[in-house]
C-alpha cells in the first residue's frame, strides 16, 4: 500500500505555554503538557507519530522481514551453560527449542551423572503473562533453592523456598523482594532486602525458616532516598555483606555467615565522595577505595579492626588505571581494571612476603580491541578462574584460566549460525582528536577487503554518561549490517568510564559538553581516515545516549547522514527538577 500525502507529513504538537518557576527564575515550557500519559490529546499525538514511522517505514516492510529472519537464523535456541562446580555438584542451565525461557539443572560428582532439574522457568510462567526471575541461590548444603519471581513486570519480586529432595515448596513465601538473597552458612537463614514506595531497595531482614516472614528482624535500614541497599556473600563464605550506595558515596557492613544472628559492624563508616568495596581474604578484608586515588587502589586490614585508621596499603593507584575490584582466591588475588580504555585482568600470587613483593602477571588475549570480565567462580580454593571473553569478531566466550600455570582453557564459544568465520572481519581502534587536543578512542569492525574510498556506510554508536563503559562486545545482529558493507563504530567518549573516573568527570555537570564534541570529532575521524562521508553515516544512542543524539543534531547536523535516538533523555531540566521521579 502506498503512503498518502497526510500520512508522510510529520505530525507537530501544539505549543501550550506552561509557565514555571524554580529559584525565583521563571521560564516557559511549551511541551510541558505532554507529561500527562493519560490526556487524550497526548495519546492522540503518540498514535499520530506511531502512524507516521508505519507509513514512513512501510516501503522497507520487505526487507525488515528478510533482516528479522537472517537475525533469527544465526541464533542456536538449543544451548547448554558451562557447568560450574560448587562443592560435589555441576551446575548449569539450558535452553530448548521453541521454548522461552531456561532450565536450570545439575549433576551429582560427574558431568555424566544423571541430570537433576531444579526449576523450569517456562513451568514457572504458564499462565502468566509476564514472568522474570530475580534471584537464584542454593543454600549451602545444596538441600534448598530460594528463588524469586516477578509476574507483575514492576520489579516487586515474590522469594519462594524449594526443597530439591521432594520437589516441594515450604510454607515461607516473602513478599516485595528485590534482587538480593544470601544465605547465612547454617542453610536455615537467609537474608534478603526489600523495596519502599518508590521500589527503592532500602531494607534487609533476616529470616529463619519455618517462621512467619511478618515477624522476620529487620537487620538494616537505610533512610536516605539517594541510597540503596544490596547483599552479598564472599567467596569465602566467611561474610555478608550489606552494601550501601550512591551515585558519589558506598558504604558496606558485615556479618559473620556463621554467626548470623550477629549485629552488623560498618567497614568504613559513609563519607560524601568515598567509594569502596570489601572482599574477604584469611585475616584481612581486602579494600578496594578512591580515598586519596582517584582511580582506585587496593588496601587491607584486619578483620577486627577495618576502619581507615588501620589500612594498609597493598596496591596503589595508578592515575588512569581505573581499578574495579578485587576477587580473592586462596592463594591468588584477581584485579579486575581497565588499562587505555579496554578492561583487562590481572592476577597476584599471595605469599608471605610483603604485598609489594607479590609475583603480578596480566591475563593475555588474542585481539587488540576485546573485553573481559569474571565469570561464576563461587570457589574459593581454587587456582582456576572462570572468566568471558568476547570482541567485536569473537562471539561470547567462556574460559578457564590456570593462574599458576598460566594458561587459558577454551570451554566454550557461542555458535554463530549460517557459518560465521571471524576471519572474515577485522576490528581496530582508533583515536580521535577533540577539541581539546583529548585522544578519544574509537572501536571499529568492518568486513575484511573494504576500501577506505569515503563510500562505506557507517553506524556509530555513543553514550558517554554515569560513566558507564561501551565495552565492544559481539553481536550476531550486527553482522546483517557488516554483510552490507558497513562500518560499525563505537565512540568512547568523556562521560563515560573506559579511561578512568577523571574520564568520567571530564563528561559531567559542566563540562558535560565534551560528551558531544567528542563524538562529533569521532565522526570528523573517521571521514577523515577515508572510512565514510558525513552523509552516510548514522549515529546511534539511548536513554542518556539519547541526550547525545539530541546535542549532535543541534551542534552539528551536517556531521551525520542520520539519527537514531532511543527513548532519548532529552527532557532533562524539567525531568532534574521533577523530585516524584
Amino acid at each position: 500500500m502506498t503512503a498518502t500525502t497526510d500520512q508522510l507529513r510529520p505530525p507537530l504538537a501544539p505549543r501550550r505555554p506552561q509557565p514555571l518557576e524554580r529559584h525565583s527564575d521563571w521560564r516557559v515550557d511549551h511541551y510541558f503538557w505532554l507529561r500527562e500519559r493519560e490526556d487524550p490529546d497526548v495519546l492522540a499525538y503518540i498514535k499520530a507519530e506511531n502512524d507516521y514511522t508505519q507509513a514512513a517505514m512501510a516501503s522497507c516492510n520487505d526487507l525488515q522481514d528478510q533482516l528479522y529472519a537472517e537475525m533469527r537464523a544465526r541464533i542456536q535456541e538449543t544451548d547448554l551453560s558451562v557447568p560450574v562446580r560448587r562443592d560435589a555438584y555441576f551446575y548449569y542451565s539450558r535452553t530448548e527449542d521453541d521454548r522461552q525461557y531456561p532450565i536450570f539443572c545439575r549433576k551429582l560428582g560427574t558431568l555424566d551423572a544423571p541430570e537433576e532439574i531444579l526449576l523450569d522457568q517456562n513451568e514457572l510462567a504458564e499462565g502468566h503473562g509476564f514472568t522474570e526471575l530475580g534471584v537464584f541461590v542454593v543454600s549451602p548444603d545444596h538441600r534448598l533453592l530460594a528463588y524469586s519471581v516477578d509476574h507483575a513486570g514492576d520489579e516487586h519480586y515474590t522469594l519462594v523456598i524449594k526443597d530439591l529432595s521432594t520437589g516441594a515448596h515450604l510454607p515461607d513465601v516473602i513478599p516485595n523482594t528485590y534482587y538480593s538473597v544470601e544465605w547465612a552458612n547454617d542453610s536455615r537463614t537467609l537474608f534478603y532486602n526489600t523495596l519502599d514506595d518508590a521500589a527503592r531497595p532500602f531494607k534487609a531482614f533476616r529470616h529463619h525458616l519455618g517462621e512467619d516472614p511478618a515477624a522476620d528482624q529487620m537487620i538494616f535500614h537505610e533512610p536516605e532516598a539517594k541510597y540503596y541497599l544490596s547483599l552479598r556473600k564472599s567467596k569465602s563464605g566467611r561474610y555478608i555483606f550489606i552494601q550501601l550506595f550512591s551515585s558519589m558515596t558506598r558504604e558496606e557492613w558485615f556479618i559473620p555467615a556463621d554467626l548470623p544472628t550477629e549485629p552488623p559492624r560498618v567497614v568504613q563508616p559513609r563519607r560524601h565522595g568515598h567509594e569502596y568495596h570489601t572482599t574477604h581474604h584469611g585475616e584481612h578484608f581486602y579494600i578496594t577505595t578512591n580515598d586519596q586515588a582517584l582511580d582506585f587502589r587496593v588496601v587491607r586490614a584486619p578483620l577486627a579492626t577495618p576502619e581507615s585508621a588501620h589500612w594498609e596499603e597493598v596496591i596503589p593507584h595508578v592515575p588512569g588505571v581505573k581499578l574495579d575490584r578485587v576477587e580473592a582466591f586462596q592463594d591468588h588475588l584477581v584485579l579486575h581494571l581497565r588499562e587505555q580504555g579496554l578492561r583487562a585482568l590481572h592476577v597476584l600470587h599471595v605469599t608471605d612476603d610483603a604485598p609489594a613483593q607479590w609475583p603480578r602477571h596480566a591475563v593475555d588475549f588474542p585481539d587488540a580491541v576485546y573485553t573481559v570480565w569474571g565469570g561464576e567462580n563461587p570457589t574459593f580454593a581454587t587456582t582456576t578462574l572462570r572468566l568471558s571473553y568476547s570482541s567485536l569478531v569473537t562471539p561470547h566466550t567462556v574460559y578457564d584460566y590456570d593462574m599458576t600455570a598460566r594458561q587459558l582453557e577454551l570451554k566454550k564459544r557461542q555458535p554463530v549460525l549460517g557459518g560465521y568465520d571471524p576471519a572474515d572481519y577485522v576490528t581496530e581502534r582508533l583515536w580521535a582528536t577533540a577539541e581539546d587536543g583529548t585522544q578519544v578512542p574509537m572501536s571499529l569492525v568492518y568486513r575484511r577487503g573494504l576500501a577506505r574510498d569515503g563510500s562505506n556506510p557507517t553506524w556509530l554508536y555513543g553514550y558517554g554518561s554515569y560513566g558507564a563503559s561501551s565495552d565492544p562486545v559481539f553481536n550476531s545482529n550486527r553482522l546483517s549490517l557488516l554483510e552490507r558493507g558497513f562500518v560499525f563504530a563505537i565512540a568512547h567518549v568523556r562521560g563515560g568510564g573506559e579511561m578512568g573516573r577523571s574520564w568520567y568527570n571530564q563528561g559531567k555537570l559542566l563540562q558535560k559538553r565534551n560528551t558531544f564534541t567528542d563524538f562529533i570529532a569521532c565522526a570528523r575521524h573517521l571521514v577523515s581516515q577515508g572510512y565514510t562521508a558525513h552523509d552516510r553515516i548514522v549515529a546511534q544512542g539511548g536513554s542518556a545516549g539519547g541526550m547525545l543524539m539530541g546535542a549532535v543534531a543541534n551542534l552539528a547536523p551536517q556531521a551525520f547522514g542520520g539519527i537514531v535516538a532511543e527513548v532519548p533523555f532529552v527532557d532533562v531540566l524539567n525531568t532534574m527538577l521533577d523530585d516524584t521521579l
